[in-house]
């Protein structure tokens, strides 16, 4: 891409800062250059974002169901996946996908919810309790 062609479309997620992109020159030389976003990006990261607050919000429905834990909801409210989660709390992936379950969820000991407690900056009584729907967009 030219320098003189890299978007300009002041994107809303980039909430006011710059992103650095390189480009050519007119020497033919990469160059740095700063960019306020452009419409295509801002969309598909917007699509993106979407999709992760309807999952976020399914996985609250059923954890007020009883059907998930908390741990799913807040799992996925913080954009954490099994892999991630996995990788950032030491716990193996099949490991956390029975804590999903509310029954070994409710005997999981303080240690280990420290351990989820930790990784997402939450008290254990946070990690243990839901918001109420109307909450559930913060």
């Amino acid at each position: 891409m030219d320098k003189k062609d890299v978007p300009q479309d002041n994107s809303a997620t980039y909430q006011g800062q710059k992103k650095l992109i390189y480009a050519v020159d007119e020497s033919g030389h990469y160059q740095g250059v700063t960019s306020t976003g452009w419409e295509v990006e801002s969309f598909a990261t917007q699509m993106a974002v979407d999709e992760l607050q309807q999952q976020s919000d399914e996985a609250l429905i059923k954890a007020q169901n009883g059907e998930v834990s908390s741990l799913a909801y807040h799992m996925l409210r913080l954009r954490f996946d099994l892999v991630s989660l996995a990788q950032t709390t030491g716990f193996f992936q099949w490991q956390i996908k029975r804590h999903l379950t509310p029954k070994v969820f409710a005997k999981l000991s303080d240690k280990k919810l420290a351990i989820y407690g930790d990784v997402m900056k939450m008290t254990i009584a946070e990690l243990k309790s839901l918001p109420n729907h109307n909450d559930s967009t913060n």
